[in-house]
């Protein structure tokens, strides 16, 4: 019986200093909300909070005051701690009730649209910088080049009132930066809401190829055909076959050029040039009229733009 008691007191004495202990951080909690400027502030700008409000909401308030709110904090992570990451806690006062919601910072936001606008970019076979590529970071101190700026800037402006019916068909030496062109206009077009495809065309020769095993061919011709803004890398660099330049790239051009919609192209040829190489078919076929029917498109959906330079290649 002496030995119940005993526990009982234990028990009991126990509950009493968790109790204090409990009280104290309480106390402490209070203090610190309560001085904080801000929270000093809100409850200035609303005598209806009173003590019995204050304290009835007191975990509304901690929990405002114990998150990050300050957006300078951001680049370090500061939100991504708060109760929803990269939320910030927002803080409304109705009558004599206290209402908190979350909202996102300004940095998820800026993320969230980064991504949105790395999704409009589609990207076949292209290198992750030309991906990155920005209009600012293009070297117009050759006056060789500012012909093609010009006519770059031209572009990406009209874009604000409608999407122009011809893109550019960037043309020049080897290693001059043609395809940082492309990059840098499809990222422009990405930060507008203008979805673009870049396309490698040695590489989207062999994926056309592969593309029989599966039967994609027809689904992969139809994204090029329909996505507003088509640009294809280095035109030429390899010999098509009769069949991939009349069904495939004629198919392809034809649909843009009927519909309206723009191709943006890069070759190491002038156009009659690249005439000459279109009309000899892998199988070493001279087909002069059907390659005049391609360059015939192209000259519908782009505009001829030399890009002079020196090959930035060699300094890589």
């Amino acid at each position: 019986m002496i030995y119940g008691m005993e526990s009982i007191q234990a028990s009991l004495k126990k509950w009493m200093q968790d109790k204090q202990s409990f009280q104290n951080v309480y106390k402490q909690m209070k203090f610190d909300v309560l001085n904080d400027p801000e929270i000093k502030q809100l409850i200035m700008d609303h005598p209806e909070l009173t003590d019995h409000a204050i304290d009835r909401q007191l975990i509304k308030l901690y929990e405002y005051y114990s998150q990050n709110k300050d957006c300078r904090n951001c680049p370090e992570q500061g939100c991504q701690h708060n109760i929803l990451p990269g939320y910030k806690p927002r803080i409304d006062v109705v009558g004599s009730e206290i209402h908190l919601s979350y909202e996102k910072c300004k940095y998820t936001l800026l993320r969230e649209e980064q991504q949105k606008r790395a999704s409009l970019i589609k990207s076949l076979y292209m290198p992750k910088e030309i991906l990155k590529a920005s209009l600012a970071d293009i070297d117009d101190h050759n006056p060789a080049r500012h012909q093609a700026i010009r006519e770059l800037i031209h572009f990406v402006n009209q874009v604000d009132n409608a999407l122009p019916k011809k893109g550019l068909y960037f043309h020049g030496p080897f290693g001059v930066g043609k395809t940082y062109f492309l990059g840098a206009v499809a990222n422009q077009l990405a930060e507008k809401g203008i979805a673009s495809m870049l396309i490698y065309m040695p590489e989207f020769v062999r994926e056309i190829k592969s593309s029989f095993k599966d039967d994609s061919v027809d689904e992969k011709i139809d994204q090029f055909k329909h996505i507003p803004v088509l640009m294809l890398d280095d035109l030429g660099a390899e010999t098509l076959s009769a069949w991939f330049r009349d069904e495939v790239l004629g198919s392809i051009l034809q649909y843009r050029m009927m519909n309206e919609l723009p191709v943006f192209f890069t070759s190491n040829f002038t156009l009659p040039q690249l005439e000459k190489h279109l009309a000899m078919t892998s199988r070493g076929d001279v087909e002069e009229l059907k390659a005049g029917r391609i360059i015939e498109r192209i000259r519908q959906v782009s505009k001829p733009v030399e890009i002079k330079g020196d090959n930035r290649r060699n300094d890589l």
